[in-house]
């Protein structure tokens, strides 16, 4: 084992030793790295060029792998092998700085990087536009869910908020009303079923606000486009998180600055009104 051990070191110091001083040796016929345990490696790179960008392209490849073995390997020759008779050694060769082309990435680097690619990735999938819920429906005779789709595009992307007001029977046949917060029914609830028109859009006691006119029962719930102010001379009353700006839902009353009260006629239930509202702050 010591005997082993000596000529191992030996080799090491070797290997500096020439490439510091008079570069690397002939080397000896190529004697191919093991395959990684996750998967064989990858096919080789051309050789010769010792760039940063080439040094980049092969941490990328690897951080994307998400093996730093593989990236080390990238920068290990048939000579390293030949003095070292060890990839560990010669793994470790390489990330002391004595071997490859371009700057070497220490371990933690590598994985702090990996960690960002994963972070930008993630980020790139969160910003792809999401399919319209209302995408190819059909509604002819249905008022409500046809003013839903002239405005779902607008209130995924932000620029537009809508509550919508609801009074109308549940499946129990008990008179129900509430306020809902349109933008978050669709981050929240899956609505092509309510746009394939199989099932209806009615209040809930999620909702900004609910009221059943049978069981007296009554909720409401912030959400995070719209904070709700319950005890206010006016009456019920919403504040918009982004403008700051208030909705009045009095019928009597101006809906607000920025915001449009639209009451919609249709036979789909006793009372629709659709509250409109434009948000100026910058998304």
């Amino acid at each position: 084992m010591e005997g082993d051990a000596e000529f191992r070191t030996s080799g090491l110091d070797a290997v500096v030793t020439e490439f510091e001083t008079c570069g690397a040796p002939s080397p000896p016929p190529r004697t191919p790295l093991p395959p990684s345990p996750a998967h064989a490696t990858s096919p080789p790179l051309p050789r010769g060029s010792h760039s940063r960008r080439l040094a980049d392209f092969r941490a990328l490849r690897h951080l994307r792998a998400g093996r730093y073995e593989d990236y080390l390997d990238e920068h290990i020759t048939p000579t390293d092998l030949f003095y070292l008779e060890d990839v560990g050694l010669a793994r470790q060769l390489v990330e002391l700085g004595y071997r490859g082309s371009g700057e070497i990435l220490k371990r933690h680097e590598f994985e702090v990087r990996k960690q960002a690619i994963e972070e930008a990735r993630l980020a790139r999938m969160r910003k792809k536009p999401k399919a319209m819920a209302s995408a190819g429906k059909v509604f002819s005779r249905a008022p409500l869910l046809q003013a839903l789709a002239q405005r779902e595009e607008a209130v995924r992307s932000g620029k537009l908020t809508t509550i919508v007001f609801i009074r109308d029977k549940n499946e129990k046949g008990q008179e129900v009303s509430g306020y809902i917060d349109f933008a978050h029914r669709l981050k929240t609830e899956n609505l092509e079923p309510v746009f394939e028109q199989r099932k209806r859009l009615l209040p809930k006691t999620s909702d900004l606000s609910f009221y059943n006119w049978e069981t007296q029962t009554s909720t409401s719930n912030p959400t995070p486009n719209f904070q709700v102010i319950a005890d206010n001379e006016a009456g019920l009353l919403f504040k918009n998180k982004r403008d700051r700006k208030i909705i009045n839902v009095d019928p009597q009353s101006d809906p607000g600055d920025n915001s449009v009260r639209t009451n919609l006629e249709t036979h789909e239930y006793t009372q629709v009104v659709i509250y409109d509202h434009v948000t100026r702050r910058k998304l």
